[in-house]
């Protein structure tokens, strides 16, 4: 971290895997402009029962400060296979909860796919059954 970057607000942390699912869900969160309070208790959940709300800003304040291309490179060789595929079908399921991606979430999950070594059709079981799992107007019938 250089002298003047606690002036731009970026904040140290130490990314383990956890922390790297919670950032992702925040940079998907965020990429429509904000954050929803139902969308900072599903943080909250998913930091963990030992979380606290000092590590959550933390790592809001980090996933504010740092772009996804930028966290890509650092994190993308600290995952294995396993905990990037994680992450990835949070941050689609995360995307559809409220019934459609919107065009930014989108654009982001490309990009962690292409990250994360993850093509369509490797992709595309899983993307069908969270489609299926998110679809719940069909308990309406």
């Amino acid at each position: 971290m250089g002298l003047f970057d606690k002036f731009k607000g970026a904040a140290p942390l130490d990314i383990n895997p956890r922390r790297a699912l919670v950032v992702s869900l925040i940079q998907c969160m965020s990429s429509d402009g904000e954050i929803d309070p139902e969308e900072v208790a599903h943080l909250v959940s998913v930091l963990g029962r030992h979380a606290t709300r000092d590590e959550l800003d933390r790592c809001l304040k980090f996933a504010r400060s740092t772009p996804p291309a930028t966290f890509l490179q650092d994190v993308t060789p600290k995952l294995n296979q396993q905990q990037r595929l994680c992450i990835l079908l949070n941050m689609i399921d995360s995307a559809m909860a409220d019934g459609e991606a919107e065009a930014g979430e989108r654009d982001l999950i490309a990009q962690y796919q292409r990250a994360f070594g993850f093509d369509d059709a490797t992709m595309e079981p899983y993307f069908n059954a969270l489609v299926a799992k998110n679809e719940r107007n069909i308990l309406d019938a």
